[in-house]
Parts: structure tokens; sequence; C-alpha cells
């Protein structure tokens, strides 16, 4: 059976002024061709769907059953009409975001409810991942939008600078120097220090570490651990000193101080998606995190 649409709307549209020449003038076409398409119908359906006098049309009750499912097939016609153009605006679908846990103190809370208002009808997924593995989603295709620190990215994967920050020590607050404003990172030589592990991001582990070595000393690493906040609770427990990115100072974290110290390094924060295959809502997605007011915060 061919349900032709434009058959359609021209039956609705007798159906509903009960009248060829009144029909006729609605769809802004003569009366013959209106009149050839409701008899294409009829024949398509294999049913009489109109009775015609010489003053007004009635439907037959195969007739009033067509309308009926008429109407719903034209707006669910309609509807998967707007559902497949949104989507492929990147108005539509769903967007796998992975993000470090410091991200939620650089902006990206504020990130992701400009994109549940700008974007209401795509579902955010997100997942906490270390640097290294989200690099790794990406390029396996299993991640849209990454939030990491500041990485070397293999073939097939795109990054962007968000933004760049100073680091500050992080100190129990018991520590001997805790009340200080400000320290010399060589002050800290003869302490336990907790660091971001290796293997989760390399780069920042180099980083740290060079510091230190400029400062004069070889720090003594005895707590690795793969995410900036549990450094942090470390820290908070008397287990260590370490250095970490400005942003930490707005955990709230009790028992911790944040410590301003003289360094020429920053923690770089990047945003990284596929170079291949990219859908309209992973350009959208990229956009829309570029134009963001990402937050730098200065050492406390």
């Amino acid at each position: 059976m061919d349900l032709d649409p434009r058959l359609l709307r021209y039956f609705i549209a007798v159906a509903e002024e009960r009248h060829f020449s009144r029909a006729a003038t609605r769809l802004h076409i003569s009366q013959p061709p209106l009149s050839y398409a409701i008899r294409q119908l009829e024949d398509n359906v294999g049913a009489r769907l109109l009775t015609r006098t010489s003053r007004h049309v009635e439907l037959t009750d195969a007739g009033q059953v067509l309308y009926r499912e008429a109407l719903t097939l034209l707006r669910q016609a309609e509807e998967v009409r707007t559902l497949v153009q949104r989507v492929d605006a990147g108005l539509r679908g769903r967007l796998r975001i992975g993000f470090v846990g410091s991200m939620l103190y650089r902006g990206l809370p504020a990130l992701l409810n400009a994109m549940r208002a700008g974007l209401p009808d795509v579902e955010h997924v997100l997942t906490e991942l270390n640097s290294h593995d989200q690099i790794e989603a990406v390029r396996r295709g299993e991640q849209d939008l990454g939030f990491i620190h500041a990485n070397p990215v293999p073939p097939g994967v795109l990054a962007r600078d968000l933004m760049a920050e100073p680091f500050v020590v992080c100190l129990p607050q018991a520590h001997p120097l805790a009340s200080r404003e400000s320290l010399r990172l060589a002050e800290l030589a003869a302490d336990d220090f907790v660091f971001f592990a290796r293997a989760a991001s390399p780069s920042y582990y180099e980083t740290v570490l060079s510091m230190c070595v400029s400062a004069g000393f070889m720090p003594v690493i005895r707590h690795e651990v793969r995410h900036w906040l549990s450094v942090a609770s470390l820290v908070s427990q008397g287990l260590g000193v370490s250095i970490v990115p400005a942003c930490l100072s707005r955990s709230g974290l009790a028992g911790t101080r944040f410590i301003a110290f003289e360094h020429a390094a920053r923690s770089v924060s990047q945003m990284i998606w596929p170079e291949a295959g990219r859908t309209p809502l992973q350009e959208k997605a990229v956009e829309m995190a570029g134009r963001h007011g990402w937050e730098s915060p200065e050492t406390p």
C-alpha cells in the first residue's frame, strides 16, 4: 500500500474542510488535481474514503479511520524529520565525556551546565579517568571528549590547551611551615612526598620531579596515587607533603594548607577529541568548550 504523504495531506484537507473547493484553496492548488489525488489514494488503499454531494463531502467509515491514522502518520514523520535534522546538526545524541577530578575546580561543572542548557536533548555521560586512560579511550573511539592534564597525544587524537595555572605546595595543617604565606621548595627537602603516579600522567610526574631537582634535592617519594584529590587527602592525614595545581586549594579539604612558592612551571589543562569520524555533536561540544571561560586560579 502506497501512503504518499502528499496524498495524505490532501485527504486531510478535504476531510477537515468537507468541501473540495475550500480544500483546494487551502492547499493552493486547483480542484481537478485534488480530485485526482483523492481517487489515487482510494485506489492505493482499496477503499472508498468519501461520499460526495453537490454541497459537501462526508467521510465513510474507512475514511474516518484513515483520517485519524493519517494525522498520526504525518505527525510521526515530522518528528522523525526533526529528530534526524537535530542529530545531523549536533543538537541531539549521546556525548561521552571523560575528565580528571581536578577539572571540577577549573570550571568543568559550569561548562556541563551550559551544555545541558544549550543541548537539552543530548545525554551527557561522564567518566572520571586519569589523563593516560582518557587519551587511550579517545584514540579507541570510546570517548567523545576528554579533559586532561597536558600530555603528548598520539596520532588520531587532537588536543587544545584550555588554561594554565601555577603549582602550590600542599602541607598538612600541623606541618611546621603550614603558617607561612610562601616558602622555598628546598625547605621541604627532608620531607616525605606524595606524588602523582608516573603511569597516570608522565608529564606531571616529570614536571614535579624536575621542580624538586631544580631546588637542589631529590624528593623522597613515599606514596604514589592516581588522582590529585587522593594526593591532597594523604597529605591531610599527615602522610607527606606534595606539589599540586593551585586549583586544589578550592577543594575545601580539611587538614591541608596550600602555600605559594617561586617556580616557572605551570599546570596546563587540555581538551582532547578524536581527529577522524567526528560527529556534528562532537564538533558542537568542542566549539562550546573552546569558548568556555575556564577558571585559572592564582596562587594562594
